[in-house]
């Protein structure tokens, strides 16, 4: 907890970070481009904002359904380098809150074996390309926290043995704060 009051404190608020990360290839112990697909739910929320969700869900890679017309469409795949002993990445988060509201941010980490370092900055918008191809592309907005960037210290949950075969599917947890730049 004094972690997270430590990240809460520089922002205007923070969450729990709790999720799953899909890697292709599979992190080992040597050094290799991949990408990755992210999802997980922040929880115990607490912000400086009146009326602030408390709990959302947070995506990186895969699929997003548009609640308007139902139309899937391709969240980019995240891309790094490295493996388990260290890494950076980067890629396009979508956070989709509680009440409905959403924000968009591109981050990079930084990783040094289980210590993940995130840093983000929330866009306006980004444009979305359809699964089917004969649906339009889909632009979408934040309409929370416009304006803010992030900080979080994550854990990547892989042991060593995991690292020696390679690690396809990992947990990563953690606190993530949201501030004005």
């Amino acid at each position: 907890m004094a972690l997270l009051a430590a990240v809460v404190a520089a922002s205007a608020g923070g969450c729990q970070l709790k999720g799953t990360a899909a890697f292709t290839p599979g992190l080992s112990t040597t050094s290799q481009p991949f990408t990755y697909s992210f999802s997980g739910d922040l929880t115990g929320c607490q912000s400086t904002e009146a009326g602030a969700p408390a709990t959302g869900f947070v995506q990186a890679g895969g699929t997003y359904t548009d609640p308007a017309s139902g139309n899937a469409y391709v969240l980019p795949s995240s891309t790094g380098t490295g493996g388990c002993a260290s890494s950076t990445t980067q890629g396009l988060g979508l956070i989709t809150w509680a009440d409905g509201t959403r924000t968009i941010e591109q981050y990079t980490t930084t990783g040094a074996a289980a210590a993940v370092s995130l840093d983000g900055t929330v866009l306006a918008s980004t444009t979305l390309q359809p699964v089917n191809p004969v649906d339009p592309p889909l632009t979408i907005t934040t309409t929370r926290y416009q304006g803010s960037s992030s900080k979080g210290v994550l854990a990547f949950e892989a042991t060593p043995t995991d690292c020696q075969t390679g690690v396809t599917s990992a947990g990563i947890q953690g606190v993530v704060g949201l501030g004005h730049q």
